[in-house]
């Protein structure tokens, strides 16, 4: 029995998401005292781009990989080092927000390393389909597909729980909804690039991946296969 003195109020935040959030921080901490001249000096205030220059996604070099055949290890880091690169305080901002909400949420259900599996991998499908239809081809950089991911665990459970409810599912597809037309309309008030394709292919990988990677999500895939 635990005492009332020891319990919390709040539910901790799950570390691997504070670990993830904490990562995006201090790096745009970072940057932005480079920007600023307050690190670094002179050598700071190009800090930040010398990070997307390096570490960022880019369709056409991952296009040039795919032509030639060839897949050197310093770009294909940039399908994970892009997530901790932001191209400006507010940006960094807005995806640490909705990490650490989003990831709250899954993170008490699954598992730290499915979390954080989910996170990763659905940022990493994003960047391949980005890579693979972005017209522009602009740089990728930003955390916002493995945050999409996140929704599509949020959006998984939640579709769960409608249905044991027996209330209708596609309810549980209100909250991507709703963001894709806020998309739409900051495309049209202040323009948009292809990047949107990544946050929509997040939410896919993310979707799709939590029906194995939930509590015991694999074992129900296992047992229907063999059932049929």
């Amino acid at each position: 029995m635990s005492s009332p003195q020891t319990d919390s109020p709040v539910n901790p935040m799950p570390p691997v998401v504070v670990a993830l959030f904490l990562a995006i921080v201090l790096l745009e901490a970072l940057f932005s005292l480079g920007t600023r001249g307050l690190l670094g000096g002179p050598e700071g205030v190009g800090w930040r781009q010398g990070a997307i220059q390096d570490y960022g996604f880019n369709a056409e070099i991952f296009g040039w990989m795919l032509q030639n055949g060839v897949w050197p290890s310093e770009h294909l880091q940039r399908f994970v080092t892009f997530i901790f690169i932001h191209g400006s305080f507010t940006h960094a901002l807005f995806a640490g927000i909705m990490l650490l909400a989003l990831g709250k949420f899954v993170g008490e259900v699954f598992s730290q390393w499915a979390t954080l599996l989910l996170f990763v991998t659905s940022a990493v499908g994003g960047a391949l389909v980005f890579g693979l239809i972005a017209p522009e081809r602009p740089w990728l950089i930003g955390a916002f597909p493995g945050v999409y991911g996140l929704i599509g665990g949020f959006t998984y459970l939640l579709w769960l729980r409608l249905g044991q409810m027996g209330a209708n599912q596609a309810r549980a597809f209100s909250l991507i909804g709703i963001l894709m037309v806020l998309q739409l309309v900051f495309g049209l008030l202040f323009g948009s690039n292809s990047t949107w394709l990544a946050d929509v292919a997040g939410f896919g990988f993310g979707f799709v991946l939590s029906f194995f990677l939930a509590p015991g999500g694999w074992a129900k895939i296992r047992a229907k296969i063999r059932h049929r």
